[in-house]
């Protein structure tokens, strides 16, 4: 072997390098401690960048092609280089291949609680967990921020690496577009297409990523705040809580004997409301029959005056349970003073309520 052939085969010729691995991210391309020469050949490939580095500075980015290694398409390299004429000895700078393809069905979760405020429920804790899809946007900042200087940086140290920084980027989203727990539950799908355009900023920004695709699977909330969901699904199945009590007095009249008190309070209460209604109808026959004689006050009042009752008795004469007609009287269709935590309800508004 001449000299000439010993400095040829020091000298890299092509730079080249093929992925078969499925799960790299970036590899730095194996120079061993060989020098590149002037008029070297780059193939990039698709799906690759190539980032040069020259003393732990950023060079010139190349994306897929094949390029002949001159000063014409290296300036930054050049100027670090301090060539001012173009170079005709060999050069050594790392040279790392950058994947730029779409990695996809990866999953991510909370590992504690992400603490929230919302307005309906105050502070709320969620865990959630889903997958995303990403790839390397800028890989400059890619190769500062996430992989370093790592020989070969493959997908399992990403995760490792990103799982507790996505999940920070995901709560801030989280809490600065204030989306209800409600929502944060039942619309998974709306929800991460409503949480990318506020979570690639911030990634492309701080790692040189971009997500196409952010996916919720599951968002669980504390029992407490389950139970109040489950509540108000509830109230909004049963609808109008007036026809609701009213349907159960009906149900309790259909029982006859078998209801129990509360079936004998319904049959009462609906006849006395019949009552009451024949007797304000103007021409009617029970407004003829008592005409000019004056009715006495109705049994349970003084002095015609209105007597108080509390929940347990409203419920015993309506014939519902006692919850039925607290929810009335917190939606205000059944007319009440609360003093302290204790409910009072006149008898009119009882018989106004009958009559709605």
């Amino acid at each position: 072997m001449g000299l000439m052939d010993f400095i040829k085969g020091e000298l890299i010729e092509i730079i080249e390098w093929t992925d078969d691995s499925r799960d790299t991210l970036s590899f730095r391309w194996p120079d061993d401690d060989k020098e590149i020469k002037n008029g070297a050949q780059l193939i990039v490939r698709e799906s690759q960048n190539v980032q040069f580095v020259y003393l732990g500075q950023y060079g010139d980015l190349f994306g897929p092609g094949k390029y002949t290694l001159t000063t014409d398409n290296i300036p930054i390299l050049s100027r670090l280089k301090g060539w001012k004429y173009g170079f005709e000895s060999p050069f050594k700078a790392d040279v790392y291949y950058v994947i730029t393809r779409v990695f996809t069905g990866n999953k991510w979760g909370t590992s504690n609680p992400v603490m929230m405020r919302d307005a309906d429920f105050g502070i709320v804790r969620l865990r959630a967990f889903g997958t995303y899809d990403f790839r390397i946007v800028q890989p400059q900042r890619f190769l500062k921020e996430v992989a370093g200087t790592d020989q070969h940086f493959r997908l399992d140290e990403f995760a490792d690496a990103m799982r507790s920084r996505l999940v920070s980027v995901f709560s801030d989203a989280l809490a600065s577009s204030k989306v209800p727990a409600l929502d944060v539950a039942t619309r998974y799908s709306e929800l991460g297409d409503a949480l990318l355009p506020l979570i690639n900023p911030v990634l492309r920004a701080k790692y040189g990523l971009e997500m196409p695709s952010f996916v919720l699977e599951n968002v669980s909330v504390p029992p407490e705040v389950e139970a109040a969901i489950y509540k108000r699904s509830s109230m909004a199945a049963v609808g109008n809580l007036n026809d609701y009590v009213k349907y159960q007095m009906g149900q309790g009249m259909e029982k006859g004997g078998g209801g129990g008190a509360g079936g004998v309070a319904a049959e009462m209460a609906v006849g006395m409301a019949m009552a009451q209604q024949m007797m304000n109808q103007p021409g009617g026959l029970m407004a003829q029959t008592t005409k000019g004689i004056q009715v006495p006050p109705a049994p349970g009042t003084v002095g015609g005056a209105s007597e108080l009752m509390n929940p347990a008795q409203v419920a015993e004469r309506l014939g519902v349970a006692e919850s039925d007609v607290l929810a009335s009287l917190e939606a205000g269709d059944l007319k009440g003073k609360k003093i302290g935590t204790q409910w009072r309800v006149p008898k009119a508004a009882v018989d106004a309520f009958l009559n709605s």
